[in-house]
């Protein structure tokens, strides 16, 4: 009876309501453990690239750097000339018109590739459109193409005396159209190349995009009575702006460093008319012999490269800020 009216006695250190504390394990091995798990693993599974990025990026970055300063020709020792290479580089004309035709090139390769990237995209996405699984397979092939037959397969195209287009034209009583011989039809060539062969990439991140964007969107504009260009206006544009953003971004940077396509198209001629930096690059390095002169070429690319890209994601956060 007193046992039900007076509670027993509390033990010293045991709380009785909550009953004895469990036994804790000791945090400090233990947090340094998981800690070592957490750590080494990742650093694991990234060391295989991690190695591929130093030995085919960062090494030889570093050492076209160092020839930079000097005057290496590819064989026996590199004298250290200081800033002269660079100083020559911008006095040489030569430079400055591979760096303009480099830039139209790009300023005309890059709309058209988002114009046709995109509009590809829809057709693929819409629902009015019959045939789409053998249409991406068919819009995707440039992309499985080498640069090199890339660029072959329209060589032959427009050849000037062999090209199926002027054997067209001639067909049908037309005149043979200078497509190598002029310096202007032959950049045209290659930004239409260049805006079909990169295509295929771009169609995929917009085809990605256009199926992120929610239907509730357009059924609300349905309802509305906005018309089919409205809604692509007003919704799908501003929804797929951040894929936009990429696709604009990484086609800069891949066309102000095009190389193989140009290369087996038209060698950038006539002459050197329709030399851009990279085949500047390559011919003061690899025919010349000029290896420290191509090399502070390259890293007043890289400079340009690396400003235009900061200034894209400015501008970006700008937008979304």
């Amino acid at each position: 009876m007193v046992d039900s009216i007076h509670p027993p006695a509390e033990a010293p250190g045991i709380d009785v309501r909550r009953g004895p504390e469990p036994m804790r394990p000791r945090q400090r091995g233990w947090r340094l453990r998981g800690r070592n798990r957490y750590v080494g693993a990742p650093l694991v599974l990234i060391s295989i690239n991690l190695l591929l990025f130093v030995t085919f990026f960062v090494w030889p970055a570093v050492t076209g750097l160092i020839y930079s300063f000097t005057s290496y020709t590819g064989v026996g020792t590199a004298p250290y000339v200081g800033l002269d290479n660079y100083q020559r580089l911008l006095q040489d004309e030569a430079f400055y018109a591979a760096l303009i035709r480099t830039l139209i090139f790009t300023a005309c390769a890059v709309p058209l590739t988002v114009l046709l990237s995109l509009g590809t995209a829809v057709l693929l996405v819409t629902s009015y459109t019959k045939g789409k699984s053998l249409a991406r397979v068919v819009f995707f092939l440039p992309w499985l193409i080498s640069p090199i037959i890339a660029g072959v397969i329209w060589r032959w195209m427009f050849g000037e005396n062999f090209g199926l287009v002027n054997y067209l034209i001639v067909s049908l009583g037309g005149e043979e159209v200078p497509w190598q011989s002029n310096a202007n039809l032959s950049l045209i060539v290659v930004i239409v190349a260049a805006a079909w062969s990169y295509t295929a990439f771009n169609m995929l991140l917009f085809v990605a995009a256009l199926k992120n964007v929610p239907t509730v969107y357009y059924e609300a504009a349905s309802l509305d009575g906005a018309g089919s260009w409205a809604k692509f206006r007003n919704i799908t544009l501003p929804a797929i702006a951040p894929t936009t953003f990429i696709v604009v971004l990484l086609s800069v940077l891949h066309f102000m460093k095009e190389y193989a396509l140009i290369r087996a198209l038209n060698e950038g001629g006539p002459g050197t008319a329709n030399n851009l930096l990279v085949q500047y690059i390559f011919k003061m390095g690899f025919e010349r012999a000029q290896v420290g002169y191509a090399s502070a070429a390259s890293f007043v690319l890289m400079l340009i490269l690396m400003i235009v890209a900061v200034v894209q994601l400015r501008m970006n956060r700008r937008k979304e800020s």
